[in-house]
C-alpha cells in the first residue's frame, strides 16, 4: 500500500513524500502571507522535484530559489520552463509523463488539463507562459490528482477513466478558481476519492477564509484540511 506524507505549505503549495521522493508542488514560499518564512529550510529540505502547474507568481515565483538551494529538478509546461531559465529544468506539455523515481519509475507525474490562465508580469504587462495544468502523480500503483487552479470541466470524466485517482487536492477559494460548491461538484461528479485536501483559500481577503463550506458540501467523503506546515499521512 502506498504511503503519502502530505504537508500543506499554504495557498496551493504542497510537500509530498512518497516512494522515496520529495515533491514540492507550486511551492510559493516568499511573499506568501500564509507561510512563515522562518520555516523555509524545513519546507524544502530534501526536495527531489518541483512540479509547477502554471506560471502565476503565487505558484512559480519561488521555484528557482528552491531549485538552486536543493538541487531539485523543476518540471512544468515547456513555455514557462523556457521563460524561467532554471538550470536542469524539464519542459513538457499536457498528456506527457515523466518518471521521477531514482530507479526510473517508482513515481511518475503526468501533466493534465486545467481551466485557468498562465502568465507573469513584465514591465507592468502580462506575459503568456503556456497553458495551465494539473498533475496526476502515480506512486506504488496509486494516483494523487493535484487539480491546479481550475474551474470544473467535463473532461474530468476522462481523467478519472485514465487515472482513477484516490486522493484529490482541489482549489476551493473562489474568485480565481472554483469555490466550495463547484469544487465539491467536481469531486463528487467525476471522481471516487478516498480523501480530498482543499487548497487555495485563506490567503487573500478575496478568497474563502476556511474550508468549512467545502467540507459541508462534501458530506460523506473524507476531507482533510491541515494547518499550514502540518503533515498528514494517507
Amino acid at each position: 500500500m502506498t504511503t503519502w506524507k502530505i504537508t500543506w505549505l499554504g495557498h496551493s503549495g504542497f510537500r509530498i513524500e512518497t516512494s522515496g521522493q520529495v515533491l514540492l508542488i507550486d511551492p510559493w514560499l516568499r511573499g506568501n502571507p500564509s507561510f512563515d518564512e522562518s520555516r523555509f529550510d524545513e519546507a524544502v529540505a530534501g526536495a527531489t522535484h518541483i512540479l509547477l502547474s502554471h506560471g502565476h507568481d503565487d505558484h512559480a515565483s519561488s521555484a528557482k530559489e528552491i531549485a538552486e538551494k536543493t538541487g531539485a529538478t523543476v518540471i512544468g509546461i515547456y513555455d514557462m520552463i523556457s521563460f524561467l531559465g532554471i538550470d536542469g529544468a524539464v519542459g513538457m506539455n499536457k498528456g506527457g509523463t515523466v518518471d521521477l523515481g531514482a530507479d526510473g519509475g517508482a513515481v511518475a507525474a503526468t501533466l493534465v488539463h486545467a481551466v485557468h490562465s498562465s502568465s507573469t508580469m513584465v514591465d507592468g504587462k502580462p506575459v503568456y507562459l503556456g497553458g495551465e495544468g494539473g498533475w496526476m502523480i502515480e506512486s506504488g500503483g496509486e494516483t494523487l490528482y493535484f487539480m491546479g487552479d481550475t474551474d470544473v470541466f467535463a473532461d474530468m470524466e476522462i481523467l478519472e477513466d485514465l487515472h482513477h485517482p484516490v486522493i484529490g487536492i482541489v482549489t476551493i477559494g473562489g474568485h480565481f478558481t472554483m469555490g466550495a460548491r463547484r469544487a465539491a461538484y467536481a469531486c463528487k461528479k467525476f471522481f471516487d476519492f478516498a480523501a480530498v485536501i482543499p487548497c487555495h483559500y485563506g490567503t487573500f481577503p478575496l478568497l474563502a477564509q476556511s474550508a468549512d463550506d467545502f467540507a459541508a458540501e462534501m458530506s460523506g467523503v473524507r476531507v482533510e484540511a491541515p494547518a499550514v506546515m502540518e503533515t498528514i499521512e494517507l
